[in-house]
């Protein structure tokens, strides 16, 4: 694959994270957010996105569902009969994105989610080739840059549009300091000194999106939560401690607030 209008850029294997994704019972996660690029390639049950560009979408099988950076959508996964809903996520850093798309670099209108069906385009093999890339430990750096870029002109040749916004949001550079410590009890005050900010001026720039400090905290351990017990084995009890969680209590109880099922039953079915 080739694309004449790449930039030439410094990459490497840590500008794309492969996440498997494993989930025994259906369950709809609101406001789910995603700071980088992140496509979900299903491999068994669907999963429908409510966008609020692009409105409700539903991804089936052997599909791939593209996000765009800044994502915040609703979303539900719903496992086939007798058996678990799976699929692997791919997240790709703002860098790489802007190799490929960088004719887009200040699109004002953003992007919604976006889908590439299993017929007739058959995702599941840019898939295996990602994966492929990211276990070849011998591979030659500038090889490897290459390999890296072929998913995204794979989307760009199928009509993808990806844009990342020249600014980082307020609420993708707070949730960036969260997260870069998911376990530390964070207080407005330090992550607005992170941000070299004052408090004030913190709150009163989240006040103009709707957002509220606590509001942010709280999503992004419990969403940071959900990922670990999608993709891990770990503890529930540990995945709590991780997190930032005082107790398990309390991530049980703000996990069914948020999510209307217990951390348990994404693993297990009830049914």
């Amino acid at each position: 694959m080739r694309d004449a209008n790449i930039i030439t850029s410094s990459f490497n294997s840590s500008s794309v994270s492969i996440l498997p994704i494993t989930q025994a019972t259906t369950a709809k996660f609101t406001e789910m957010y995603f700071r980088n690029t992140f496509l979900f390639f299903i491999e068994n049950g669907t999963k429908k996105v409510v966008c609020p560009i692009n409105g409700e979408l539903t991804g089936q099988q052997g599909d791939v569902m593209i996000f765009p950076p800044n994502s915040v959508v609703t979303m539900e996964n719903h496992p086939r009969l007798n058996d678990d809903y799976k699929a692997t996520g791919v997240s790709f850093t703002k860098q790489l994105v802007q190799a490929v798309f960088h004719e887009r670099k200040f699109v004002s209108q953003p992007d919604g989610i976006q889908i590439i069906e299993a017929i007739p385009d058959n995702p599941m093999s840019i898939l295996a080739l990602i994966e492929q890339t990211l276990s070849d430990t011998d591979l030659p750096p500038t090889i490897l840059q290459h390999r890296l870029l072929e998913p995204l002109i794979w989307l760009k040749s199928k009509g993808i549009a990806l844009f990342h916004a020249h600014d980082e949001s307020p609420l993708s550079r707070v949730r960036a300091v969260i997260e870069s410590d998911i376990g530390r009890s964070w207080k407005s005050k330090e992550v607005s000194e992170e941000l070299a900010m004052s408090e004030a001026t913190l709150r009163r720039t989240l006040a103009k999106t709707g957002d509220r400090f606590s509001k942010i905290l709280k999503n992004t351990r419990l969403e940071h939560g959900l990922s670990l017990l999608q993709s891990t084995t770990d503890p529930i009890t540990e995945i709590a401690l991780i997190c930032g969680f005082k107790t398990p209590s309390h991530f049980s109880d703000g996990f069914k607030d948020r999510f209307g099922i217990k951390p348990s039953q994404i693993r297990f079915s009830e049914n």
